[in-house]
């Protein structure tokens, strides 16, 4: 039989080695458009832009919500690891969650994916009384490719939809804070992830169009506050996305952190059967009570 102590230490291991639990179906679903998005090419649903709804709940409930960007290369959705497990996590923190299906290429450039963030973020402001959250209190939390466009809502939330005959589009598309978890930063060689830059931009993109989408060079003062996670071993994104972010927030004097792990392949999601990386989320968690979000 072994001592209390090994014991004791077998079931830490054991909880280490536990996999994120998936969130429980959202409460609701709703069209980002219901009367059809902005730039549709057809009525199937990958035209239609959708925000699952994950309130939180319970007595440690914060007024903060968070819109989740799942990854996949502006082609695909990784709606389990970086999807349904954030808004799980999330809710167990006491932050509501919304994910986002925004619309991919290469059927869809930009600025239709933009479109749909924004739109995002400008309905969970309008509806914040009624959601259970502070309008001021709404941030964006992209993963890989996803992390791209969390990175373009952060940076260029001036632009949008002309119209502001909606209410919802009367309503500011800034979000309050960012989290970027092995982002797409750069458009640019060497560190552009092709797949990405090829899928949101088309094959032989304009020059000014790739330098408008690498968004270290669009970093401002009003840029909101910002979390980084990344690995120097990332072999699909390059850590110096990340790197590259980070200094433009600091040099434009934005509250920034940044927590780079050497080993780690990309697109580990929260890491929850890794020892090491799965302590990234703590350290996120820890930010954000920092930053007053919970």
């Amino acid at each position: 039989m072994l001592p209390l102590r090994l014991c004791a230490l077998a079931l830490a291991l054991a909880t280490l080695l536990l996999p994120a639990q998936p969130a429980q179906a959202p409460k609701e679903t709703i069209l980002l458009w219901p009367d059809g998005a902005p730039g549709a090419q057809g009525t199937a649903d990958g035209d239609k832009p959708t925000l699952a709804l994950y309130p939180a709940a319970g007595p440690n409930k914060t007024p903060t919500g968070v819109i989740v960007c799942p990854g996949g290369g502006y082609a695909n959705l990784a709606m389990d690891h970086e999807g349904t497990q954030i808004a799980a996590w999330l809710n167990n923190l006491g932050i509501s969650a919304y994910i986002l299906k925004y619309r991919l290429g290469p059927k869809y450039h930009h600025p239709v994916e933009l479109w749909d963030a924004q739109r995002a973020i400008r309905y969970i402001r309008l509806h914040a009384p009624d959601l259970g959250i502070r309008p001021d209190h709404i941030g964006i939390w992209g993963f890989s490719a996803g992390g791209h466009l969390a990175s373009t809502a952060a940076t260029h939330f001036a632009s949008g939809p002309d119209t502001q005959a909606d209410p919802i589009d009367r309503q500011s598309a800034r979000p309050d804070f960012a989290i970027l978890s092995y982002p797409v930063i750069s458009m640019l060689d060497p560190y552009a992830h092709l797949g990405s830059r090829r899928n949101l931009l088309g094959d032989k993109p304009d020059p000014a169009l790739t330098l408008l989408l690498s968004n270290e060079l669009q970093v401002t003062s009003q840029t909101p506050p910002t979390f980084l996670f990344h690995t120097t071993e990332d072999q699909a994104v390059p850590v110096e996305n990340s790197i590259l972010f980070y200094l433009a927030l600091r040099k434009a004097g934005v509250p920034v952190e940044m927590h780079i792990y050497q080993k780690g392949q990309h697109g580990v999601g929260l890491a929850q059967t890794n020892p090491i990386l799965r302590t990234w989320p703590d350290h996120l968690a820890a930010w954000l009570q920092l930053q007053g979000f919970r």
